[in-house]
């Protein structure tokens, strides 16, 4: 039997909000082994039936990123596309809808408006309409200066939190759009937002300067309410015949916190019946410059909750409460009381040897408070208990510190960008499947709109940090949607000239960390993995003309093809707890990462068909210049001016990016595992590095060594943080680490998948794959992974002896969807295979 599933439209299952011309995709599944897509035919149809779009018979085996062709499409309307396979296997048919988004850029009027006068407090505006009749379509079209928390008739919208999301708003300012239809009736209807500062008008001090970026004001919010029935099309916008007025939440900052008044609950602000002829009329307010298009990453949403574990109590009216593990999210609370109570809350990730959460900016980053929210209570036996959450910032937290007359009642909210997981891992080894675990959950806290570093101190999106985590983003979870649009981001925090930005998006930090090509190298990177793992190729058109112009920029500041940067192997076990470069010349990764740039910028130059030459002779000008300079052949050794003795990562990266010689590099690869077995089967790198280092030395056959570092549980490894009580991945190997929800050091996930399980995309989109494990022969004695390819789950599962095996023999399995060719690998073994399942066995 052959059926499609999986249908999406711009890489999401019937969304509401695509842009002016959405690509389609779809999934094939088959009883038959090795079946092939024949040819496809997709048909878009509006809501009366009609067509706007038939693409014809097309004979091609193409099911991936489909691009609309047909006339422009209406702003703000559902449509119906419907797609049909011919396959070796059969027919199959299938449809599904989407609602376009504001495609001509028509806001039909509506103003950007936020509060009457500046204020610390958040705004609630409002504006009420009229409906004549239920509609057969209505869509809210969201857009803020800020963040903005949405209601219709006193109800939320959709199940979106922290939005819209956060871009360099003098370059882009994103929109979602809710589809309200089942929330009107005839009758008069309420619209109100209430308004949170975000990055746009944040008022306290920090030290990347966001309370002076250069798009800085007060918070402000653009709505359009599209309604269509039988009696023709409604508009309502907003305008200057809003009302607006201060809410309950006093003030919010994202690293201060927020601060709530119940006593100023504006009550019935949603309910058509309310008085509000004394609010004052809304400011019409300037808004973001930047251009505005659909939200393109998934929404931001509380995934799921936490009751409390422990709860300590340090004296009269102060407790500490516990929770399982390090998240990123905020608390609930239900609470009793009376008028004036107040219930301060301080969240940190350890405890102090007082037992205090660890809330305090231990490096005077911020001005004054920091993670602590307040709430003031009203007279709760007039209203009963309140029951309250920040709406406008989010904390890294294990460990709540409540200060309150009586103690409320908690749980802990998890909240990040919606991102399912999409892949799997496990082994043989326990420690090892824990490491996968905290490895995928911390990358969920680090993801709100982009992926940040540290939920509890910085949010920011720093590229170095994602550049090295975007494969195991993207083998675990649905974020093609979120490192695409981040992509975009770096690009635009060029602002035209020079360099990327070593954080994006960009609010004007006047910290320079130039050169950083070890950081900037993310403009290329990671859309190119975004690339290989989706097949997505707009992304790459994206950003190549900024991705194009930096990099001759950085080869035009690199004399002689050796690059220099100021952020080199960060965090190395040799470095402060608190961050740094390690004892070691940063020219070696500042060139390695120039020669990465140039293989991908040539790789990305012929996926567009432009000419490559000119990033293949710079790499080749870099490597000769790299080999002169640090390659010691005499001592098989990378060495540079200023090491402090032998430096893993020189070697790692040298070998992993291809730098040396053919000749020299399995004696260099033979150098850095001897060096491993010298520290007693322990790593000695930092970020960039460590993503490297186990997949190098599996590959030049030493991956027994590469599994001991794995699972290694003394100073420097994973599994010391286990030893230690680790729930989440650390900033630093130290124990002294400041932050405890840290990706940047869980880039073992890669080697999980790429080695262990054995599971590597050979084309993009997995389009041609390779399953090959490379511990079999190792302490290991089996292993399963999965990941989603844009064509359906690609899986694999390998033992070693057991039940009807020798104890040398190995049994493989693996699953390939339709759309994939996969080659096989086992010693003595090498097999193509199409779609189906297949089961093959070798000796190890």
């Amino acid at each position: 039997m052959t059926a499609l599933r999986e249908l999406t439209v711009d890489h999401s299952a019937n969304p509401v909000g695509t842009g002016a011309r959405p690509v389609f995709g779809w999934q094939i599944t088959s009883d038959q082994p090795d079946t092939r897509q024949r040819s496809r035919r997709i048909e878009v149809r509006d809501l009366a039936g009609s067509v706007v779009w038939d693409s014809g018979v097309v004979t091609d085996d193409h099911s991936v990123d489909i691009g609309y062709g047909g006339a422009p499409l209406r702003p703000l309307a559902r449509y119906r596309w419907s797609i049909e396979v011919e396959t070796t296997a059969g027919r199959a048919e299938s449809a599904g809808t989407f609602v376009t988004g504001v495609v001509d850029a028509d806001w039909r009027g509506a103003s950007w408006i936020g509060a009457s006068q500046p204020t610390p407090a958040a705004p609630i505006v409002r504006g009420a309409f009229e409906v004549d009749a239920a509609p057969d379509e209505a869509y809210l079209v969201i857009a803020a200066g800020g963040l903005a928390h949405v209601e219709l008739d006193g109800r939320p919208v959709d199940d979106s939190v922290l939005g819209p999301g956060f871009t360099d708003y003098d370059v882009v300012t994103q929109y979602t759009v809710a589809d309200v239809t089942a929330q009107l009736a005839a009758g008069t209807h309420v619209l109100t937002a209430e308004l949170g500062r975000g990055f746009y008008g944040m008022l306290g001090r920090n030290t990347w300067n966001w309370e002076t970026a250069p798009w800085h004001d007060d918070p402000c919010v653009r709505l359009l309410l599209v309604i269509r029935g039988a009696d023709g099309e409604q508009v309502v916008v907003t305008d200057d015949t809003w009302r607006a007025v201060d809410g309950a939440t006093t003030s919010d900052d994202l690293y201060a916190g927020e601060d709530f008044d119940a006593r100023r609950r504006v009550v019935g602000a949603g309910s058509a019946g309310t008085d509000v002829s004394d609010w004052p009329r809304v400011r019409v307010a300037t808004g973001p410059a930047g251009a505005p298009e659909p939200q393109r990453q998934p929404p931001i949403v509380v995934a799921g909750h936490l009751e409390p574990e422990s709860v300590v109590e340090l004296g009269e009216g102060r407790w500490v409460v516990g929770f399982e593990r390090v998240v990123a999210g905020w608390v609930e609370i239900e609470a009793d009381g009376a008028a004036g109570d107040v219930i301060e809350l301080r969240f940190g990730e350890t405890l102090e040897p007082d037992g205090t959460p660890n809330h305090e900016d231990e490096k005077g980053y911020f001005d004054g408070r920091f993670q602590t929210d307040r709430i003031i209570l009203d007279d709760t036996r007039e209203t009963g208990p309140l029951r309250w959450h920040p709406r406008f910032t989010w904390h890294g937290f294990r460990y709540v510190e409540v200060r309150a007359p009586r103690l409320p009642r908690l749980r802990a909210a998890i909240v990040h960008t919606r991102a399912p997981r999409i892949g799997r891992f496990s082994c043989s080894d326990p420690l090892l499947n824990t490491i996968h675990e905290l490895t995928v959950r911390t990358i969920l806290s680090n993801l709100h709109g982009i992926p940040t570093d540290t939920p509890k101190y910085e949010k920011n999106g720093w590229t170095g940090d994602g550049m090295v985590g975007a494969r195991m983003m993207l083998q675990n979870l649905d974020t093609h949607e979120l490192l695409a649009k981040w992509s975009a981001d770096i690009a635009h925090s060029r602002h035209g000239a020079g360099a990327p930005q070593v954080i994006a998006p960009h609010g004007g930090w006047r910290m320079d960390w130039s050169p950083a090509p070890t950081w900037h190298s993310a403009l290329l990177l990671v859309p190119w993995e975004v690339h290989l793992q989706r097949g997505d190729r707009d992304v790459l058109a994206a950003v190549w003309p900024d991705a194009r112009d930096y990099l001759r920029f950085e080869i035009d500041r690199s004399p002689g093809g050796i690059a220099e940067t100021t952020l080199g192997d960060w965090v190395a076990p040799d470095t402060d707890a608190g961050g740094g470069n390690p004892p070691e010349d940063a020219r070696v990764a500042a060139t390695a990462f120039l020669i990465a740039m140039c293989d991908t910028a040539a790789r990305i130059a012929a996926e567009l068909g432009e000419p490559a030459d000119e990033w293949l002779a710079a790499a080749q000008r870099s490597r000769e210049a790299f080999v002169a300079t640090f390659w010691d052949a005499d001592r098989a050794e990378v060495r540079a001016a200023g090491d402090d003795g032998y430096r893993q990562a020189h070697a790692v990266l040298a070998l992993a990016f291809d730098v040396l010689p053919e000749d020299a590099r399995q004696p260099a690869a033979d150098r850095l595992a001897a060096d491993v077995r010298d520290r007693d089967d322990h790593l000695w790198t930092g970020a960039l590095a460590t993503k490297h280092i186990l997949p190098v030395l599996t590959r030049f056959g030493h991956a027994d060594a590469a599994v001991a570092v794995a699972t290694q549980t003394t100073f420097p490894s994973w599994g010391h943080w286990v030893e230690l009580g680790a729930t989440s991945l650390w900033e630093h190997w130290k124990p002294e680490s400041r932050s405890r929800g840290h990706y940047f050091l869980g880039t073992i996930d890669d080697w999980l998948y790429g080695d262990v399980a054995g599971l590597r995309p050979l084309a993009p989109g997995w389009r041609r794959a390779r399953i090959e494990p490379g511990v079999t022969a190792t302490a290991l004695s089996e292993a399963e992974g999965a990941v989603r390819t844009p064509y359906g789950d690609l899986s694999v599962r390998w033992r070693r002896g057991g039940a009807g095996l020798a104890p040398d023999e190995l049994e493989l399995t693996c699953e390939v969807p339709v759309g994939v060719t996969a080659e096989v690998v086992l010693p003595g073994v090498r097999r193509e295979v199409g779609s189906g399942v297949h089961t093959l066995r070798a000796h190890a």
